[in-house]
């Protein structure tokens, strides 16, 4: 095994290196070498535990004597449970605790060197963007981003056949047109194609995606907001709109 003293990384991208290569020997003892692995995890055999080093190399042993150890200690007694659940159970078992693992030592180093709030962010962002072994070892890695980009495509084939209800956005339960960002030029541009006919129900005026327009619930007219004197923060916490028009026939006996 080895030890803190042998190996000290001290900078996030060190780290972050030694993270890598201890996950990639953990990754492939529990897939491309899962037969030897399961071989070594002998339920008749004292507390074993499952290391993996930054040469990207693993080892079954038993846990490090001296207390506290130099380094943060894996899942101990891995091979107990081995012959009392599904391979692949316990495989999926032996995962996970080797992620904690991995995090446990990658932040042993942190704490030691002094990492700060923003070296301590960076390593986990650096980790995050990893998948876990969990999700290698069951597969799970491969159907998100397989998920991930069956969502996009359908949300861009859902935009691109219904634009014009994408570009009418709604404050709760008022629909309000707002204005867009500056790197959104391009849509602004089909917007006021698309809205060229809305005309404003207070002034008659064609729409403009510069300006917020609201639109009343009940009648479904759209309106200028400064027409029926109604800001987008305002917008924020009306529930049901009703333009000036409609209210007023609400309050006729």
């Amino acid at each position: 095994m080895d030890g803190g003293a042998q190996y000290n990384p001290r900078t996030v991208e060190e780290v972050f290196r030694d993270f890598k290569g201890r996950r990639a020997g953990l990754i492939k003892a529990l897939t491309t070498d899962v037969e030897e692995f399961y071989q070594q995890c002998d339920p008749e055999k004292e507390n074993l535990c499952l290391y993996g080093f930054p040469s990207e190399q693993w080892e079954v042993n038993l846990p490090a004597e001296e207390v506290p150890p130099e380094l943060p200690e894996p899942a101990l007694g891995i091979n107990f449970a081995r012959d009392g659940m599904q391979e692949k159970d316990w495989l999926s078992l032996v995962a996970v605790h080797s992620d904690v693992w991995l995090l446990s030592v990658a932040f042993y180093f942190g704490a030691r060197f002094g990492f700060d709030k923003t070296d301590r962010k960076r390593l986990f962002n650096m980790i995050n963007d990893l998948p876990t072994i969990f999700e290698v070892v069951t597969g799970t890695a491969k159907k998100q981003v397989k998920d991930k980009s069956s969502v996009s495509n359908h949300s861009s084939n859902k935009s691109k056949s219904n634009p014009k209800r994408s570009s009418e956005p709604q404050v709760k339960n008022a629909k309000a047109v707002q204005s867009k960002d500056e790197d959104e030029e391009g849509l602004e541009e089909e917007d006021e194609e698309e809205h060229g006919e809305t005309l404003c129900g207070a002034c008659g005026e064609n729409y403009a995606s510069d300006e917020f327009w609201i639109c009343c619930d009940i009648c479904e007219k759209w309106f200028h907001g400064k027409c029926v004197k109604i800001t987008p923060a305002r917008a924020e916490h009306i529930k049901q709109y009703k333009c000036p028009s409609c209210s007023n026939k609400r309050m006729r006996p």
